[in-house]
This record gives C-alpha cells, structure tokens and sequence, in this order.
C-alpha cells in the first residue's frame, strides 16, 4: 500500500502527510561537522601557543580561556548549503538573511532562526467525501508543487509555513469542489488545477511561497454515479449518431432534388450518367452485369416459331 494511503471501510483514501514536504536526497553533513571541529581544534591550539609565549607555561587559565574562546568561535561559524537561506536574529529583531556558503555570527548576542529550504516541493493533499454542488460525495486526491521565494517572510509572517500551505491548499480544493457538480468536477481538471493554483497564489504570496502548479491526481466518484454517468454518456452517443444519421439523409435527398432536375428532359446526360456509374461499378469489383437486350428476344419461343416458317 503507497504511504499516505489508508484503507477504511472496505476503500482507500489518500490524507495529506507532513513527511512528504521536500522530496529528495538527503546531503551528508558530516563536512559541516568536520570543518566546525578543525575550527574548535585550531583556535583551542592556538590559545593555548598563545598562552605559553606570554607564561612561558601551560597554565590551567590558557587551557580554560582556550577552551571558552574555541567554542565561542565554533560556535559562531556556520555553513548553509547552496540551497538554504539562514534567518539571522540579533538580540531577537531580524539583522538579515545569510547563505549560501560560510557565514559568521556574533556569539551570544545573534541567533539563526530557521533555516528555509528554497528548492520545489511537493505536497500531496486531498479532500475526502466532500459534497459537490449537487450532493455529490467526491474523494480527490492532488499534488502540490512549491517552493519559498522570500526566507524572510517565510519566517516572520507565518509560524509554520509547510503545515500552513498543506493547509490551504486542502482548504481550497473543498471549497473549489463545492462550487462545481460532480461532472464538471470529473470533466474539466485542468479548470480545477487552474483555479486552486490561482487562490493559492493569492493566499501563500505574504508568506513568501511560490506557487508553481497544482495537479488533480484521482478523483474517486461513487459506484452508482459511475454507472449512471455511463449510461448517459451511451445516451448522448447514441443521440449524435442518429442526427447525424438524419442529416446525411437530408444532404443526400436534397443533392437527389438538384441532380433531378438537372437531368429532367435531357435523356442524353442521364443515360451517360448511368453509363459512368455501370463504369465504376465494374471497376472497384469484380461482379458481372447483365443488360437486357433486344437481342434476347430472337431466342424465345414465339421467335424461334417465325423463323422457322420464314425458312421453309
């Protein structure tokens, strides 16, 4: 079973995840480990060279002070990937937005606040029973692409921007279902997709989200509708054959009115006219036509009796 989805009363129902918001591989961060540590181990090092040129001794103040000082300073060099924007606060307002690369902060009197993520990401999320506009209940389930276009916002307008979009975008997909029937729900999901990207974008945007495009996955109609959708589909099939049935008929009717009086008194054309239709007849088949002769008439019996008394 695909994760997300549960099986609930004999049917399955997808439900929006909070673990599926960045999609990808995971970056190992044991470089940004490593360097922190060979800055600790260097300034720890040099504090205590430091503290033997001026004691001529290794004191147990220089291994202390060393020890402060490394940490501080390990403390205030960070690295942020080429994809993460880091907010920086100094003593609790906003001082700026740090990253990519290496970056430093002043110890104790700066803090990173949240670090943002400013690659695409998708969002599965859906809505489930909700009513149509004609009492219809639908089970949709669609997909969510974003990604955070302004870090600064991200952090400061909203408190959990991933929860806050997962939300939203739930929320319009109900709201959007309950303004169409479930065919038009069923028909037109590019309408849909373009409607729900288009309030999103409305609603995420002081946030600092980009919406980049909505796709309506599935979309589980009820057995019953099903069949009965069918059955007009069949329906309005059957329909467009028929009249189009019937205006064949009337095209060739009215063609047949205007050959015949074209032909009317000109026994000339109609005979070649019927001579060029026994041409083409003969010439896509195979079959053989008869054509009734005066010719045939010498062999019957009345014929053959006035011949033969002609004769003797």
């Amino acid at each position: 079973m695909a994760k997300g989805a549960v099986k609930e009363k004999g049917r399955f129902k997808v439900r929006p995840e909070a673990d599926t918001e960045v999609m990808g591989e995971t970056a190992s961060s044991s470089g940004v480990i490593i360097f922190t540590v060979a800055v600790l181990v260097v300034v720890f090092l040099i504090g205590l060279g430091v503290g033997f040129v001026l004691q001529d001794r290794v004191s147990l103040v220089s291994i202390a002070s060393s020890a402060v000082l490394a940490a501080l300073l390990a403390s205030s060099c960070h690295i942020a990937q080429q994809w993460e924007r880091v907010v920086v606060l100094r003593f609790g307002k906003l001082n700026r937005i740090s990253g990519p690369g290496l970056f430093w902060t002043w110890p104790i009197i700066e803090s990173n606040a949240l670090r943002v993520d400013t690659r695409t990401r998708v969002t599965t999320f859906g809505a489930e029973e909700t009513l149509t506009a004609d009492l219809v209940p639908l089970d949709v389930n669609a997909v969510l692409f974003w990604h955070v276009w302004d870090a600064q916002a991200a952090c400061t307008e909203v408190g959990d921007f991933t929860a806050a979009v997962q939300l939203s975008a739930q929320t319009a997909l109900r709201d959007a279902i309950g303004r169409a029937t479930a065919a038009e729900v069923a028909i037109r999901r590019d309408q849909l997709d373009r409607e729900l990207k288009r309030v999103l974008e409305e609603k995420v945007a002081p946030w600092g989200v980009t919406i980049l495009s909505v796709e309506v996955r599935d979309i589980l109609l009820p057995k019953e509708l099903q069949e009965a959708m069918a059955k007009e589909a069949e329906a309005e099939q059957r329909k467009k054959a028929r009249i189009i049935l019937i205006e064949a008929e009337q095209d060739i009717f009215e063609m047949l009115t205007e050959m015949e009086n074209l032909y009317e008194g000109n026994e000339a054309a109609l005979h070649l006219r019927s001579m060029h239709l026994l041409n083409e007849s003969l010439r896509e088949g195979k079959g053989t036509v008869v054509i009734p002769s005066a010719f045939a008439d010498a062999f019957n019996e009345s014929g053959l009796l006035d011949g033969l008394k002609g004769h003797l």
